[in-house]
């Protein structure tokens, strides 16, 4: 299983346009992704129902975990996309 850290970077957290564009990022990839905070349960990333229910704000740390063939890329793309404010774009 690949895993990956990242901070929460956007103003708003992981709420209205941010997590939208995270959620289209994570199904563009084509690979199932999940995202936890701290120990809590893993969620479906690429939904946008279940990153508003993470209740993310800036700052928190998140975990993005797949399985999937491809998993290293497209988890350090997610992370890198999830590590920029993206309320500044």
């Amino acid at each position: 299983m690949t895993e990956r850290t990242a901070t929460v970077a956007s103003s708003s957290g992981l709420h209205a346009r941010p997590a939208k564009l995270f959620v289209q990022a994570v199904q563009e990839k084509g690979i199932p992704v999940t995202i936890a905070v701290g120990d809590g349960p893993q969620s479906n990333a690429g939904s946008i129902l279940s990153l508003m229910g993470l209740a993310a704000g800036k700052g928190t740390v998140v975990t993005l975990r797949s399985e999937a063939p491809g998993a290293d890329a497209a988890l350090d793309e997610l992370v890198a996309l999830l590590e920029t404010d993206l309320d500044a774009e």
